[in-house]
């Protein structure tokens, strides 16, 4: 190699990284003014006025779901009214439903149509399927990628965290005007939340209740767009950490805002209970 052609090749490269430290430097000292001088509870009135605003929301899904190493492709819809329903449909190609699930603040119902089989009760099947414990609250916002609506705002500590913000609290509870039973007054989460500096969009959340140590659920956020005005992440993946991991993996498309929706659930008679 020509020597001189190296010694400009090694000089270019060190010149990059130089920007590349005195930008992240710069960055990194941006990024630390609003903590230094409001605090974390900035960032967390940030990430609230940023959240993904709706009444009603319809859209179509791609997905994989994997089980101790064992995936699974299906595709489905997801119709929600804000903080009254979710509805599911799972299906496979060529239009065939394989299951649909309605939810509301109070039950869980499911149909099997490959088995012919139901199930009508509450949230301990959503939570023996996601090896976790969740309420509607929680799961809504979830899905979504905001923040949980219905607890309290707690005691943050923010830091930054491969270039984005990091809220971190060590126990969060349920609004006591929101506790429905004992469970919901009982639950406490350890969370963490991570921001993108630029839009104040939440781009990870990490949660562990303090009742089930060896359970911990992780959701990522990516691919924002647009839509009415409110940046939505349409990638998705959450991860179940368990005694039999986890990991579900959502592209979504064809999303609609604020229109009138349909939750058709009918249990057929010949349809038997699971167990």
């Amino acid at each position: 190699m020509n020597y001189r052609w190296q010694t400009g090749a090694y000089l270019i490269i060190a010149i990059f990284i130089i920007a590349g430290m005195s930008s992240c430097k710069s960055k990194r000292s941006l990024y630390k003014k609003p903590i230094k001088a409001e605090g974390p509870e900035y960032l967390f009135e940030k990430l609230k006025q940023n959240e993904f605003q709706f009444e009603t929301f319809s859209a179509k899904f791609n997905a994989e779901y994997s089980m101790d190493r064992k995936p699974f492709e299906f595709k489905g819809q997801v119709r929600i009214v804000k903080d009254s329903v979710i509805w599911i449909t799972f299906g496979q190609d060529l239009g065939i439903e394989i299951a649909r699930m309605i939810i509301t603040r109070d039950s869980v119902k499911f149909l099997d149509r490959f088995n012919k089989k139901y199930f009508v009760g509450d949230y301990k099947f959503v939570n023996e399927f996601l090896k976790t414990s969740i309420d509607f609250g929680i799961l809504q916002s979830i899905i979504l990628g905001n923040d949980f609506e219905y607890y309290e705002k707690a005691k943050f500590k923010a830091a930054i965290d491969g270039g984005e913000y990091r809220l971190t609290t060590t126990g969060r509870s349920k609004l006591k005007k929101y506790v429905r039973n004992n469970s919901d007054e009982e639950r406490i989460f350890l969370q963490s939340i991570w921001l993108n500096p630029d839009n104040f969009k939440i781009t990870r959340i990490k949660i562990k209740e303090l009742t089930q140590n060896s359970k911990k659920l992780t959701a990522m956020y990516s691919n924002f767009e647009d839509i009415n005005g409110r940046l939505f992440p349409f990638k998705m993946a959450y991860e179940v950490e368990a005694e039999s991991p986890i990991t579900v993996k959502v592209k979504y498309s064809k999303i609609i805002l604020n229109k009138s929706l349909k939750f058709p659930f009918k249990i057929p008679s010949k349809y038997n209970p699971s167990n």
